[in-house]
């Protein structure tokens, strides 16, 4: 029996990685239970699950490692993405890595469950190891990119820290209401480069909405276009409707849909067509005149669901 370890009858194999012993052992009173058994400096114990999840950690980019895990000859492990950065070289001892498999490791992350990685933001699940990683891939909890269009953010965070960002940063207008009344203007509505025109934030429902409008080619076509996202996830925008409208000279269009969430990023919308599209010569028909200026009204609301 192990010394300091109660609960464990037989070892059914064990290996030192990097200074760590590592035991997979089965319970005495389950044996088709494994668990495992930690010991620093030789010494075999029951282990902290914050221990173990330092082993599992990269050396090299910090994120914990799934199979396969490689190890040198002196038992420094590294990820399977690291080791073709490091060129077959080991960071810690710089000897040469080859293909050795810590098996040991791989077993040792199958009998742990442990929080997810979004716990600090509101998700209080617990995964097993190797299930983890897809649930974060999906979990509601995990932050939200900046839905701003007009350049490619990086930043990232829950929605009341977005909506700081926006209009900080990104100085874009915040609107109270459900209702909105937008005029675009263009002086050359010929210039048509895929640029976003403008986004504008709208407080309805005690939560936010940002309304796009853009011009940009749809194949060989200029088109205008207008929709709405929710910030938040799908299936709490299904819980509301919106209708844009546009026109002029006795015309008009109308759409009416279900706004998406931004977890759909910006261009994956545009590129669905899930709004309304204007062609060009439409747009300058409802624009009057000329029609050397571009000069569109859209106006719109918002409504919950029942």
């Amino acid at each position: 029996m192990a010394p300091g370890s109660s609960t464990c009858k037989k070892v059914d194999s064990h290996l030192s990685v990097s200074g760590h012993d590592i035991a997979i052992s089965k319970s005495e009173n389950n044996p088709t239970t494994s668990k495992a058994s930690l010991g620093l400096g030789g010494k075999l114990g029951v282990y902290s699950t914050n221990g173990v999840q330092e082993l599992l950690e990269c050396p090299v980019c910090t994120n914990l490692m799934y199979p396969p895990i490689y190890q040198c000859p002196n038992g420094h492990t590294l990820c399977s993405n690291c080791k073709i950065r490091v060129s077959n070289s080991c960071p810690t001892c710089r000897h040469e890595l080859g293909n050795i498999r810590c098996l040991a490791l791989e077993k040792v992350a199958e009998s742990l469950e442990i929080p997810c990685r979004y716990q600090n933001l509101g998700c209080q699940d617990i995964f097993p190891y190797y299930s983890k990683l897809k649930h974060e891939q999906h979990c509601r909890f995990r932050p939200y990119n900046c839905p701003y269009a007009g350049s490619e953010c990086s930043v990232t965070g829950d929605i009341q820290s977005l909506v700081a960002h926006l209009k900080d940063d990104h100085k874009v207008d915040m609107h109270d209401g459900c209702t909105f009344n937008h005029r675009y203007v263009k002086s050359n509505p010929h210039e048509v480069e895929n640029a976003t025109w403008m986004l504008t934030v709208f407080n309805c429902f005690g939560r936010q909405f940002c309304l796009h409008f853009e011009a940009f080619q749809l194949g060989m076509a200029p088109v205008y276009m207008a929709f709405l996202r929710f910030m938040g996830d799908d299936n709490e925008a299904k819980k509301f409707s919106y209708s844009l409208e546009v026109g002029g000279n006795g015309r008009k269009l109308i759409w009416q849909g279900i706004p998406r969430g931004i977890r759909d990023s910006h261009r994956k919308v545009r590129d669905s067509q899930d709004g309304l599209i204007i062609q060009r010569n439409l747009a300058l028909y409802f624009s009057g005149g000329e029609r050397q200026e571009l000069k569109l009204r859209i106006t719109g609301r918002i409504w919950k669901e029942e």
